[in-house]
């Protein structure tokens, strides 16, 4: 990787201008030594809006750039976030390579945004890529940068472990009533439906539990996978209506799944058995976005929802208004009793994420999460995928999964 030391913060440009690039750019009012210093995406009038909100926030000066390229070029970026779409990221990684390999850029580190590839064979090569440039990696994984899981972890493994023994069930699940955008209803342009989407959280935010502190993520050896998934809502004609007036997109047609459950199997480097289970769903209607997470030990326990915050507000039916998200992400109502996130960036650890990230690329170190790690949860989905496609419980390694798509990445699940 580069060795460049510049007491000049660090000027990360953005690939994307969607939903989550503006979180991002609400976490990034608490990250110290960085601007964002540039903006591309393919629409016009979307990036040049996402750069003047950042200009807005005093995250400046920002520009909105054309291509990928001319960013890069521009010699105004040391860093880049990549957060368009899944269908889009190899691409946008192997013009970095290019870019950075011809000597028309200098970077000091590319952060990914979850899930880092659509398959086991994308995301080796976005690892591939970034290495061959002897580019510093992250991968973009926030709920384990939760300040909630990361104070519960610290307790549980300092007060609780050393005396009863090491924690080893996690379970990990996060439901909401449907993504934003088009693409992510897409199997094919996603990667595949809700486990795709969510369970790479659920996956990487129970290893991080279940991984003792200052060891890496690979001292657990995956063993075995299983899962089903299934279409219990947006096939219904009512829903699939619905969701084609909103996206355009056909679910009677191509389905993609909207549950998901899986398990997996490790075991420590003593050779324990560890289990994760994980729940994902975009059938849940509640308040909003709802993120539960489980840690048991032989003498313990840790849990979290972000539904239990604790700020709460009542509206009653007298008052009204349009409909909005200024409570918590994926907001289902206006009125009643509801749950307030007062700060989601932080709550759902993207603010500890980016900052986590400016410090390790400008000292040079390697983050806690690199494409390594994206490409581990891969494998995993993959795997959870394949034993849902074929009925059986999926032994690891499995060579197949190197080249394997998912039947909803290749239009060929049917709900």
């Amino acid at each position: 990787m580069h060795k460049k030391k510049s007491p000049q913060p660090l000027r990360v440009g953005f690939i994307g201008s969607g939903f989550i690039a503006r979180f991002h750019l609400q976490a990034f009012l608490g990250v110290r030594d960085a601007t964002i210093s540039g903006v591309f995406s393919p629409t016009l009038a979307h990036r040049e809006a996402l750069a003047a909100e950042a200009q807005r926030l005093g995250l400046g000066p920002c520009r909105a750039y054309p291509s990928v390229e001319s960013m890069l070029r521009s010699g105004e970026v040391d860093a880049v976030w990549i957060l368009g779409p899944n269908s889009t990221r190899l691409e946008h990684m192997r013009t970095i390579h290019r870019e950075v390999k011809a000597g028309r850029a200098s970077l000091r580190g590319v952060a990914c945004e979850k899930p880092l590839a659509r398959n086991l064979a994308e995301a080796r090569e976005m690892l591939r890529l970034a290495e061959d440039a002897s580019l510093n990696h992250g991968y973009l994984e926030n709920q384990l940068f939760s300040t909630a899981v990361r104070r519960g972890r610290e307790i549980v493994w300092r007060r609780a472990a050393p005396i009863a023994g090491r924690p080893y069930l996690a379970r990990a699940s996060e439901e909401h009533s449907g993504p934003h955008a088009p693409w992510f209803w897409r199997g094919e342009e996603q990667g595949g439906g809700v486990l795709s989407d969510m369970m790479c959280h659920s996956i990487e935010v129970a290893r991080y539990l279940l991984t003792e502190p200052g060891r890496d993520r690979d001292s657990l050896r995956p063993l075995s996978a299983s899962a089903t998934i299934a279409t219990l809502k947006w096939t219904r004609p009512e829903y699939a209506a619905r969701l084609k007036e909103a996206t355009g997109v056909d679910y009677t047609r191509r389905p993609a799944e909207d549950f998901a459950r899986g398990t997996l199997t490790l075991e420590d480097e003593a050779g324990r058995k560890l289990v994760i289970e994980a729940t994902t769903s975009w059938s849940y209607v509640g308040p909003g976005l709802r993120i539960q997470l489980e840690l048991l030990g032989p003498e313990y326990a840790m849990e979290y929802s972000t539904l239990n915050s604790g700020l709460r507000v009542f509206l009653s039916r007298h008052v009204t208004g349009e409909a909005g998200e200024d409570l918590v992400e994926k907001q289902n109502a206006e009125q009643g009793l509801m749950p307030v996130l007062e700060d989601e960036a932080a709550s759902y650890g993207y603010t500890l994420e980016d900052r986590h990230m400016v410090e390790s690329f400008l000292r040079e170190e390697r983050p806690e999460e690199t494409f390594r790690d994206g490409v581990a949860v891969v494998e995993l989905l993959m795997a959870l995928y394949r034993s849902a496609e074929t009925g059986r419980t999926v032994a690891l390694p499995d060579a197949e999964l190197e080249d394997y798509v998912p039947a909803v990445a290749r239009g060929e699940y049917r709900g």
